[in-house]
């Protein structure tokens, strides 16, 4: 049985954005009682059947919208918008713009027992409402909903209880509202105002407010300085496009007020100092018309794969003057350093020299186009279920195989189910962790060494152990959430008593981690699909399926699961926070479990025959390790993440506002290294370069370094030791191989048969 894929040459193109088949099992049920609901979501009902109401994308940049009192940042980078609620200088109820320049971060705390002590953390500050956006009739009886919510954008919807105010004019009542339509790299902040009065405000306080040349027709402009020194623009453009003046005043340093009953937009963006003149034309440009959604679609042609973001736009002049400036307008949308640096031609031709900051990946460069396109061109296509790094042909020597042959005879002996079952006592993580573990231990005795009948009862015990969690029989069974609409553990279901516990299951109930959980079932069903294809029933392939749709579903049209719930296309990876609010946004921590769920949907592409699937996880795969490599895996050559804070080698915890080198679990600090590690997968060599490696080996775990692995004396040994791999093999091999090695130094998500064979693999012994 063939372990290597072969090269495929240039041919059709892949689509990877094709359906996942598959339905709902019905032995997974139904419930309607997530112990955590959304706030303002409108049209949702989910006591009513579980497809009467769109899924909520829950792992997305807007969640805090749509949590507790809604009153948590949302990050669209370059800015941050939060809903004031009252509070500030201002004391508004609109909805408050910032951004923050690089010398504003916070940078403290730093490592003194790492060489060049770098800092621990950096972050934004938050609370600092530059501008906002309101009307004279918001405010304490302002409510805050959100619709159309999906994988890019988001409405949100700030109106005043009690309708407009007595300077509305003939308005109806509770017909006044404005919309912010939020989207990722959104150049303008923007408010679709209906019948209101206009107020726009500053806790930083105005020190001008000048109204400035039209750039265009109907489209009214303002230069603002505020008293931080910062100069920011403010457009406004009126729905009748007759030119009506809309009367803004400066009333004071802190209010800025327009002619009652206005019906339009009001746009905001800030103008780096660095360039202003080239962003005050770029703004100019793009003005009077934004973004209302996105689409994403993608391709692959052997080894290159190309996306593409398209975005759907409006504009208050482009329905009655649909051949006038405001139909040309291009967008203005800001894009990171890891999109810069894949652009295709005609993309980087649409790229500015205006640039701002954002919270944790370096500046984003302003880009006047209605669509990017990002080539990845080192797709991993040769990628198998063998060990694996770029351009280093596996091979297994005959001295090889007989040393992890007397190793592997025990290990795939082992009582698998009894490692799985004890895995799932502590929910869907931790046994998919074993698993996956013992699958791969089963692969390497059947196809790696070649006895077959060796890895038959592993092979077993694994189809038992799988057999078990399709028919949702372990101990912590999965239920469909007709709420927000995915597949969870109900460990953090509320008990009798009413109560919760929504750390349960690492959080799963309430969607966190799901890629990183569901990654290992998928990557174990993979393994045991191409051990037994046999083993590949409507059953047990509708059951993945449904994993993989949960994650990573790749249809905007699905009506039980989002588009793209764990993998964000915006920022090149996955986002593990769920459903609850936090001041610092969603965060990722593992890279390697992220990729690890990535490789996962490739390879079970490969052994169902999902060629969309497939490409689509090489695609990922591809776009990942550009990411993580840009801002996660820090070697010495790096210039995004700030100087003082690289030296850390990775962020540790990534959030959209703060970068932590720290964990979210007890233990050592070499943790924290080693949760970017593990699993150790043929995908870790695209993921973790080798210079990145050997950086971060001599700086800690080298004889040398900050904490000498050979010190270290539990599992995470052998996870130092399996990833030392990727830059010496040799090494690697002479610590598994050893006649005296310790069980204790494994992880229980690791066996010393794979460990062995990955080294060799890679030149570990001759």
């Amino acid at each position: 049985m063939s372990s290597q894929h072969p090269i495929p040459g240039p041919g059709p193109a892949q689509d990877v954005f094709l359906p996942v088949g598959g339905g709902l099992p019905s032995q997974i049920p139904p419930r309607g009682d997530n112990p955590v609901q959304p706030t303002g979501v409108t049209n949702l009902n989910p006591n009513s059947h579980p497809n009467s109401h769109p899924p909520i994308a829950t792992n997305k940049f807007y969640a805090n919208f749509l949590l507790g009192d809604q009153s948590q940042p949302t990050w669209t980078h370059p800015y941050s918008v939060s809903w004031s609620k009252g509070g500030g200088n201002a004391a508004s109820f609109g909805l408050a713009i910032s951004h923050i320049d690089s010398d504003q971060k916070v940078l403290g705390q730093p490592h003194p027992e790492i060489p060049g002590s770098p800092d621990q953390y950096f972050f934004s500050p938050v609370g600092i409402q530059s501008i906002i956006l309101s009307a004279t009739e918001l405010d304490q009886t302002t409510t805050l909903t959100t619709d159309s919510l999906k994988a890019f954008s988001v409405n949100v919807n700030l109106q005043c209880r009690n309708g407009p105010g007595s300077g509305s004019g003939s308005a109806a009542a509770g017909a006044g509202k404005i919309t912010f339509t939020l989207l990722q790299g959104m150049g303008f902040v923007t408010g679709r105002y209906t019948h209101l009065q206009p107020a726009i405000q500053s806790s930083v306080f105005f020190r001008t407010f000048t109204p400035s040349p039209s750039p265009k027709p109907g489209v009214f402009k303002y230069q603002v300085t505020l008293e931080d020194n910062k100069s920011w623009i403010v457009y406004v453009t009126t729905d009748d496009w007759a030119g009506a003046d809309p009367g803004l005043q400066l009333v004071s340093n802190t209010l800025v007020r327009g002619s009652p009953n206005f019906s339009g937009i009001i746009q905001v963006a800030k103008n780096p100092s660095a360039a202003a003149a080239a962003g005050e034309h770029m703004y100019d440009a793009g003005s009077g018309v934004y973004p209302t959604d996105a689409g994403i679609t993608g391709s692959t042609t052997g080894a290159t794969g190309q996306y593409t973001v398209q975005w759907t736009k409006t504009g208050t002049g482009l329905s009655p003057n649909p051949g006038g400036a405001q139909a040309q307008s291009p967008l203005v949308m800001f894009a990171l350093p890891h999109h810069v640096s894949s652009f295709d031609s005609g993309t980087r031709s649409k790229a500015t020299t205006v640039q701002l900051a954002t919270t944790t990946k370096g500046n984003a460069t302003a880009v006047l186009a209605d669509s990017w396109t990002m080539v990845e061109p080192d797709l991993p296509v040769d990628m198998g279920f063998a060990p694996w790094t770029p351009g280093t042909p596996f091979a297994l020597s005959d001295v090889a195989k007989a040393a992890v042959s007397s190793i592997a005879a025990s290990e795939v002996l082992e009582d698998f189910e009894a490692q799985i079952q004890a895995g799932l006592s502590g929910g869907a993580y931790m046994g998919g962790k074993a698993i996956c573990k013992c699958a791969r231990t089963v692969y390497t005795v059947s196809a790696l060494l070649g006895d077959t009948n060796l890895a038959a009862p592993g092979l077993a015990k694994l189809k038992s152990s799988f057999a078990r969690v399709v028919n949702n029989s372990q101990p912590h069974p999965l239920a469909y959430d007709t709420v927000w609409k995915g597949v969870v553990s109900v460990a953090g279901y509320p008990d009798r008593a009413g109560n919760a516990d929504l750390n349960a299951d690492f959080g799963n109930t309430v969607y966190n981690d799901h890629h990183f959980h569901y990654g290992y079932w998928v990557h174990a069903a993979a393994l045991i699909g191409h051990l037994d294809p046999s083993w590949l029933t409507a059953a047990n392939k509708d059951y993945v399926n449904m994993l993989v749709r949960d994650y990573s579903n790749p249809v905007a049209d699905d009506p039980s699961f989002p588009l793209s719930r764990s993998f964000d296309w915006y920022h090149g990876h996955s986002w593990a926070h769920g459903v609850t609010a936090f001041a610092d946004g969603k965060d990722e921590e593992s890279t390697s479990e992220d990729s690890n769920a990535a490789y996962a949907i490739k390879m079970w592409g490969n052994v169902v025959g999902d060629k969309s699937m497939e490409a689509r996880g090489n695609l990922m795969l591809a776009v990942m390790a550009r990411a993580f490599q840009t801002y996660f895996l820090m070697d010495s050559s790096n210039n995004v993440q700030p100087p003082s804070f690289i030296g850390n080698k990775v962020t540790g915890i990534l959030f959209e506002n703060k970068c932590d080198h720290s964990k979210w679990f007890a233990g050592p600090d070499y943790c924290i290294q080693g949760i970017q590690m593990l699993p150790l997968t043929p995908c870790s060599g695209l993921i973790r370069t080798k210079r990145f490696v050997q950086e971060e080996w001599d700086i800690y775990f080298g004889d040398h370094g900050v904490m000498p692995a050979t010190t270290v004396t539990d599992g995470w040994k052998s996870i130092l030791y399996q990833n030392l791999a990727l830059v010496d093999p040799k090494a690697s091999w002479a610590f598994f191989s050893q006649p005296t090695f310790n069980p204790a130094w494994l992880d229980d998500g690791v066996s010393r048969t794979w460990s062995l064979v990955f080294a060799a693999g890679l030149g570990g012994v001759s």
